[in-house]
């Protein structure tokens, strides 16, 4: 029999109640700061041995690497305030927002500006696509309910095949025309060539009318990971406990409340006693380790929720072979790489002198054969296609690191909806003190600003006994990075994902795979 877990006292006292916290990501760091804002200690859980999740910052004999790539722009103004409670505005730096689609051994702007997409097209090249166009719109497709058409009625069939296609199926692994235009619609739902036409023409200014166009943000110097190693130390300081390297194995519940966290860490085994548990952990995780077990039909809704997986290869490189953009989009389909960061445009902090480092990113499954490949192969895959594409020359590159990063983008297939619900239902009558928040926790496709603002909302139903539904939080039509100049923004943020549908992978394919 495995042993009694030892039982750990409360963080807590006076009458105020015991909280878990389970992930030391922005959620969970979040509701950890803002219990300690209402003088309560929590315990934090955190699997990993790094806290910020996929908002880390990881390092490498000295190098500094953002995961994924996280800009600091949000138009919840708690969010803001809270950042700059964490850090102070000197730990900030202004970044010029550059990025740019490389095809063809060109660069175009993106967002896409009509003057720059149809001068490196060509004159030949941009009168067909003017054509395509044109014709599009008399002949819009008959289908615009996917993502495929909903694109090509406002781009035309030959923009659509060079500027979308070709990086979004590597996103997501799957066809473009399996994709709902919902998705389309958030990330780019202002923007058509007309547009990108008036665009190209007016003044460049600080554009936030047009969806993507915010051209500055904020940026720690240190990488997303510097505000949540303070935060981290802000909580201790107050009294709360980040365990790390501590993976959560059972939630105890009984009579219709949760009562304890069991977590492992060097085979051993304690047990944390909980009036609420607050869980950024992903949200099927989170349901299969219930004990006593949920009933099959929810165990069966938590085995199907499914997730995209993430890496990066960062190559160490002289610093005349980077370039201005903080990333780059790679639409060549020639090469794996989706898209290129150049880590010394967010942040001269996070390279050394007369060196940047280049991420590629790689969209992957986990357990795929990319996923699973040695880190030398994966280091020399980046080096060949950073040649292919005529970026660096292999010979110049000069130390390369593999950061995988798994779960890092919920998978939105047909059934995942019903599934989340079903999870959602079985909480709420069984363990209701048990609060998903973020990203992976509520298997909703949040930016962090959305991560933290669930968590401030729960934080606020534990202890202010608020009756805020998290679940609405970013269910809306407007994009993140679109701010209307016709009045004030929001309280929320808008994004999503795209529903793919699970008949769009093949039987054997992991995304397919029920999980061990």
């Amino acid at each position: 029999m495995p042993a009694t877990p030892e039982t750990i006292p409360p963080a807590s006292s006076d009458g105020q109640p015991t909280v878990v916290v389970i992930g030391a990501g922005p959620a969970g760091l979040t509701a950890a700061y803002e219990l300690a804002r209402r003088g309560i200690s929590c315990t934090v859980l955190e699997a990993d041995s790094v806290v910020g999740g996929i908002s880390r910052t990881a390092e490498r004999d000295g190098w500094r690497f953002d995961i994924g790539g996280h800009r600091f722009f949000t138009k919840v103004q708690r969010v803001e305030d809270l950042w700059h409670e964490i850090l102070s505005d000197d730990e900030f730096l202004v970044r010029p927002r550059m990025s740019r689609i490389y095809y063809d051994g060109k660069y175009f702007d993106y967002p896409l500006r009509a003057g720059n997409a149809l001068r490196n097209l060509g004159v030949v090249e941009a009168i067909r696509c003017v054509a395509s166009y044109l014709w599009a719109r008399l002949r819009p497709p008959k289908d615009q309910t996917n993502y495929e058409g909903w694109l090509v009625a406002r781009f035309g069939w030959r923009l659509y095949r060079t500027f979308f296609k070709t990086y979004t199926e590597k996103v997501w692994g799957v066809p473009v025309s399996s994709m709902p235009a919902d998705w389309a619609a958030q990330r780019i739902k202002n923007l058509s060539l007309f547009n990108a036409i008036l665009n190209a023409l007016l003044p460049r200014r600080n554009q936030k009318e047009i969806t993507s166009l915010i051209e500055e943000f904020q940026y720690p110097k240190y990488g997303p990971g510097m505000m949540w190693e303070r935060c981290r130390d802000l909580v201790e300081a107050a009294g709360t406990k980040v365990v790390m390297n501590t993976r959560v194995t059972r939630i105890e519940h009984d009579r219709g409340r949760a009562v304890a966290v069991v977590a492992e860490s060097d085979g051993v085994s304690t047990r944390y006693p909980a009036d609420h548990v607050i869980s950024s952990m992903p949200f099927s995780s989170l349901l299969t380790a219930m004990d006593p077990p949920v009933p099959t039909e929810v165990r069966r809704a938590a085995d199907d929720l499914r997730f995209r997986d993430f890496l990066t290869v960062a190559l160490v490189v002289p610093e005349e072979a980077g370039f201005p953009d903080n990333w780059i989009y790679i639409h060549s389909p020639e090469v794996k790489v989706g898209r290129i960061q150049n880590f010394g445009a967010w942040s001269p902090y996070l390279v050394k002198d007369g060196r940047t480092c280049l991420g590629l990113e790689y969209f992957v499954f986990e357990g795929d054969e990319t996923w699973t490949a040695p880190d030398e192969q994966l280091v020399e895959m980046a080096k060949r296609e950073l040649q292919q594409l005529g970026l660096v020359d292999a010979s110049s590159v000069e130390a390369g690191y593999v950061v995988r990063m798994p779960k890092a983008y919920p998978m939105y297939d047909e059934t995942y909806r019903a599934n989340v619900e079903t999870l959602r239902r079985w909480l709420e009558q069984h363990a209701p003190n048990v609060h998903p928040v973020g990203r992976n926790g509520m298997h909703k496709y949040n930016n962090q600003d959305h991560s933290m603002l669930t968590a401030m909302l729960t934080v606020e139903n534990i202890v202010d006994g608020a009756h805020h539904d998290i679940w609405a939080v970013n269910v809306e039509e407007e994009y993140h990075e679109e701010r209307s100049s016709s009045g004030p923004a929001r309280g929320g943020t808008g994004r999503d994902a795209p529903v793919i549908p699970r008949s769009a992978f093949a039987d054997d394919h992991p995304v397919n795979r029920v999980p061990s």
